[in-house]
């Protein structure tokens, strides 16, 4: 049925089914929650990146040009926790997860509603706690809250607030996937298997397993952290006979599994761009099914490896080692897989897939570099340079991020109804593209010649390479900031999105654009996941249809 049908038995879009503000704020709707969260976290991503272009001017130059050292401390602290807890982490799965899951599913919601609302009320809580500190002082102790710089006497700022907020924002996250585990168990059609499912579940359930066993070690691991803070029990401190390397492995056991919550979903959502701008099946379904649980599972054992040079055994130093590399396994198997199914394929170059290409790309350099950070023979040197802030935003900008818009441009005419202007989507992204690139790959080259990361300063050998990263930097915030207005711009120019614009072969393709409320006007025909042999394109609606089977092509 096309988006332009109109029978009397049809249900409003969920747009129109109430008005009002009020009934965006108490809905139980999924879609409209998964709208919310993509709000408030474009809204967070922006101002995380206002605090990531002051840090690139002030290092324009040598010396203090625009701040001074504390509040470069400060900047960057503010950066990474807003970027990392409110931005990577609940981006791809609480909005575009939130949006399509059950559609993809062919249900008509999530399990539990009402604790996906609530899920959305305490990250807008936990938000609202980590942006205090804007206003109170922001700390100066880094997004990872190292101890003693968070709980001894040279702390500036408000650490507690920030604790609190991100403790919240941690059952915000557990809630989500505790949500998601139960909807693809127990909401699956009649006829959908785990093996018929699209792989963008496959990524968001084991995102969900790594988000309900590895948050509570952060919340127990920031609430020892406030205890001590503000009781003086000498936990991690050592000036209070605390040990400050038990917090890094307390922060790491859950940050690096952490990274996979982040990744996952991204990988995900490529699986859904590859095949369908390739018009081609997936090359080796299960392999890439399979490689997601895994990830999941090995996250948990290689946290070590970002304590090399914390003093750990020389054993435990090995073990690391060799466990970081098995990672590169079904991370590999994912690259090479997405390259197999566009091998052959009627590739379209259209805005979704031009972000897909440029994640493969930058994954893959993420990847490689990372290499270097997991073998103990180089990382001794490269710890703590712009080596690591440049692997860092590889893996999670240059991957993350690509595919989290990626995400949005592909469901975009499902979510809003409207089509975007294509030249302006591909022109942008190709800048997005060049300004990520243009902003890190200089930090490559300082952090190999020993540029520390964090510091305000620098030698005169190092000022070319901040320079072009700046300049990066400016032309990745012009891009993204263009990106945004375009979307916004088409929700009031943009043409009638059809059902299918673009050829999709999952159950979200086979709703209207917007969904009903209940995301399906009829009960949705299961075809043969990634089946593009009887999608043909319609002239009449200018999206696919299927064609009535044995009708000839």
């Amino acid at each position: 049925m096309s988006s332009e049908a109109s029978h009397a038995g049809e249900q409003p879009s969920y747009l129109k089914v109430s008005r009002g503000i009020g009934t965006w704020l108490v809905t139980l709707d999924h879609k409209r929650i998964g709208v919310m969260y993509l709000i408030s976290i474009i809204a967070a991503f922006l101002l995380g990146g206002l605090f990531a272009l002051g840090l690139r001017l002030e290092l324009w130059a040598m010396g203090d040009t625009l701040i001074n050292e504390t509040q470069f401390n400060q900047a960057f602290t503010v950066h990474g926790a807003v970027m990392v807890f409110l931005v990577i982490i609940p981006g791809i799965p609480a909005a575009l997860g939130n949006f399509v899951l059950p559609i993809q599913l062919g249900a008509p919601d999530v399990a539990f509603p009402r604790l996906n609302l609530m899920s959305y009320y305490l990250w807008v809580i936990g938000a609202l706690f980590v942006l205090l500190n804007l206003f109170m002082g922001a700390p100066d102790t880094g997004w990872t809250f190292y101890t003693p710089y968070s709980t001894g006497d040279q702390a500036q700022g408000a650490v507690v607030p920030v604790l609190i907020g991100a403790f919240i924002l941690g059952f915000s996250s557990i809630f989500t996937g505790l949500n998601f585990i139960t909807t693809i168990h127990k909401f699956r059609p009649k006829g959908m298997g785990w093996f018929q499912m699209p792989l963008n579940l496959w990524a968001l359930y084991a995102t969900a397993v790594i988000q309900v066993l590895a948050t509570p070690v952060l919340g127990i691991t920031l609430l020892l952290l406030f205890a001590e803070r503000v009781m003086g029990i000498g936990i991690f401190d050592p000036s209070l006979g605390g040990d400050p390397v038990l917090f890094q492995h307390f922060f790491w056991f859950y940050s690096h599994p952490a990274v996979y919550i982040m990744i996952l979903p991204a990988m995900g959502v490529i699986s859904e761009l590859v095949t369908t701008f390739s018009h081609k099946h997936i090359f080796g379904y299960r392999f890439i099914a399979y490689s997601s649980i895994a990830l999941a599972l090995l996250s948990f054992l290689v946290w070590g490896h970002h304590m090399f040079v914390s003093g750990q055994s020389p054993l435990a130093t090995m073990i690391f080692s060799a466990l970081t590399f098995t990672v590169a396994i079904p991370s590999a198997i994912k690259v090479f897989n997405w390259i197999a199914t566009l091998y052959k394929g009627s590739i379209r170059l259209q805005t979704p897939m031009l972000y897909a290409l440029s994640f493969i790309l930058l994954f893959t350099i993420g990847g490689l570099t990372g290499i270097y950070l997991g073998a103990l023979s180089t990382d001794i040197h490269l710890h703590d340079t712009y080596f690591v802030v440049a692997h860092f935003h590889y893996v999670m900008m240059g991957s993350t991020l690509i595919a989290f818009l990626g995400g949005i441009h592909y469901w975009w005419p499902k979510m809003t109804g409207r089509m975007y202007s294509e030249k302006a989507g591909a022109f942008w992204s190709i800048m997005v593209f060049i300004g990520f690139n243009l902003t890190f790959l200089p930090q490559f080259v300082m952090g190999s010649r020993g540029m520390p990361r964090r510091y305000a300063d620098y030698d005169p050998e190092f000022q070319i390479w901040h320079q072009l990263s700046t300049v990066g930097a400016l032309l990745l915030g012009v891009s993204l900031l263009a990106t945004v207005i375009y979307l916004i711009q088409s929700l009031y120019s943009g043409k009638k999105a059809p059902a299918n614009p673009w050829g999709g072969s999952t159950l979200e393709w086979n709703t209207p654009s917007p969904p009903p409320k209940y995301n399906f006007n009829e009960e949705p025909e299961l075809t043969e996941i990634y089946e593009y042999d009887d999608l043909v394109f319609d002239e009449e609606t200018g999206g696919y249809v299927r064609r009535p089977h044995g009708e000839p092509s």
